[in-house]
């Protein structure tokens, strides 16, 4: 259905060239839009006109005009003013706002037709049907793209991307829940990142720019066929869950980014508290004090290079020694050696994925 704003826009348009009023009515007599607030005697002869054969119908100094939506009639327009030049004007606004009801409404088939895509509720038959119908060509390389932004109501963030990129009828935009934004891109480069990246850096640097609050963007990997897009889309959803998780600092990643964080959260919990049991006992590998924390992640970032760890923790290299032979004693891994430092970063992250869990749960 086209949005009264949409009508509202059209019809001042029409009015600063024609200047000649219009006004738009349901079919119940009730106004939707129109250019004049003061003058209202047009709605009265609106119920009866429905009724009538005819399309359209001049009343006083009213012309009427029946706008349809496959067969049936969805507005009145009303021109003010009589005589052949009115009648023109009116006969034109109403082949205007005709037109875009029938554009709108294939917008909305598209969108329809890319959700259930998107959320696997089509055929493989009906996705050849529907998608020949639609103009929407089967084989081509695509990439979905999840958007998620702050709650803000003061603007449609689906029209705002749409906005922001510049496929044209390439791209999709659509939303399948409150909270997120899907961008199905049609590919035109080969390399995928550099293009998923550009488009990415748009919208949110267009999102930024309208106070959309923090922004979380992710990626799935390239499908070649339409059929295949739903696969994309579900990428794009872990990378978006994943990333929040484990690289919150990150405004964009991608499905091929996710490393070890991809298995962890594919990871039934029980599995996760059985291993964290069996590794820490009681304990957990983050009630260590924050020294002993920011000491392990500097270790880990620098590939367990103790010389340069202790350089950038500008502490000896005898404290850093001692440290880790303090963490070896109260969990029983030595960090220096691999397979223990390995146990431990993974243990680290399974915990924080536990600690999302937990949180999503309340």
């Amino acid at each position: 259905m086209i949005s009264n704003q949409i009508l509202q826009t059209t019809l001042d348009g029409l009015k600063a060239i024609s200047r000649v009023d219009f006004a738009v009515i349901d079919t119940d007599g009730n106004p939707v839009v129109s250019t004049s607030a003061s003058d209202r005697g047009y709605i009265a002869g609106v119920v009866e006109f429905v009724k009538s054969p005819a399309d359209s119908q001049e009343v006083a100094r009213y012309q009427y005009f029946k706008i349809y939506e496959e067969s049936n009639v969805e507005y009145v327009l009303v021109a003010f003013g009589s005589g052949e030049d009115v009648y023109m004007v009116g006969k034109m606004a109403c082949f205007q706002i005709q037109n875009l009801m029938v554009a709108y409404k294939e917008r909305f088939d598209k969108d329809n037709f890319v959700k259930n895509l998107l959320l696997d509720n089509l055929l493989l038959v009906d996705i050849y049907s529907r998608s020949k119908k639609l103009r929407i060509k089967m084989e081509a390389p695509r990439c979905v793209m999840v958007v998620e932004a702050g709650q803000h109501k003061e603007y449609n963030t689906v029209e705002a991307i749409r906005e922001f990129i510049s496929g044209g009828t390439r791209d999709f935009v659509t939303a399948v829940d409150e909270n997120c934004v899907i961008v199905v891109r049609e590919l035109l480069e080969n390399n995928v990142k550099d293009e998923m990246d550009k488009l990415a850096g748009i919208v949110i640097a267009g999102l930024e720019k309208q106070g959309a609050g923090r922004i979380h963007v992710a990626y799935g990997t390239p499908v070649g066929e339409l059929k295949e897009v739903s696969r994309s889309y579900k990428e794009a959803r872990m990378s978006l869950e994943v990333g929040k998780i484990f690289f919150e600092e990150k405004q964009l990643i991608s499905y091929t980014t996710l490393g070890i964080g991809r298995l962890i959260y594919q990871l039934p919990m029980p599995l996760c508290k059985m291993f964290i049991k069996e590794i820490f006992e009681d304990s957990q590998p983050d009630d260590f004090d924050e020294e002993t924390l920011v000491t392990i992640n500097k270790f880990f970032e620098n590939s367990l290079n103790v010389s340069e760890t202790s350089r950038q923790l500008f502490i000896h290299r005898n404290t850093l020694v001692y440290r880790l032979e303090k963490l070896y004693k109260s969990t029983g891994l030595d960090l220096r050696n691999f397979d223990d430092a390995i146990t431990f970063k993974i243990a680290m992250m399974v915990v924080r994925y536990m600690k999302y869990m937990e949180t999503m749960e309340y």
